[in-house]
């Protein structure tokens, strides 16, 4: 095994065609048995979830981790408010980054670390319609170069 084993569960494909992430925090999350089970199966769904500070605490709001089927009576909330493990340095660098206008924390990705679960936080602006048709517009001229280039190299 590497000395960074990271194995990826889940990417928010929707927070960089609706944000411009300028600076990337990684965290743990605090869980409960039956979560940790869901989340290795690939359970968690990133619609509408964004982390939140209060008092000086990091949480992770609206993330849907699916109930684990095979725990009854002790199963999770699929929409509980999740803690998440952050350095005072950084809690305190993001609230002075959120207190200026606009900026949000976007969860990016979550991904196993060394057989701890971690979230990768986005602290981004969001972007107007006119940023995001950009953004697509580049998008498709960078596939259309890449099939020139395909058909003429082959």
């Amino acid at each position: 095994m590497p000395a960074d084993y990271i194995k990826l569960i889940a990417t928010n494909k929707k927070a960089r065609h609706n944000y411009h992430i300028d600076a990337e925090y990684e965290a743990g999350m605090v869980l409960v048995g039956s979560e940790v089970k869901a989340i290795r199966e690939g359970r968690v769904s990133f619609q509408d979830a964004y982390a939140d500070i209060k008092q000086g605490e990091v949480f992770l709001r609206q993330l849907h981790i699916s109930p684990y089927k095979f725990a009854y009576n002790d199963n999770h909330e699929p929409l509980r408010n999740r803690k998440l493990l952050l350095h005072k340095r950084e809690i305190g660098k993001l609230i002075g980054k959120i207190k200026e206008r606009g900026y949000t924390l976007v969860p990016l990705k979550i991904y196993f670390k060394n057989d701890k679960i971690k979230v990768l936080l986005g602290l981004g602006k969001g972007k107007k319609l006119y940023d995001k048709r950009q953004d697509i517009k580049e998008r498709d001229v960078k596939r259309d170069l890449a099939r020139e280039r395909k058909k003429y190299s082959a």
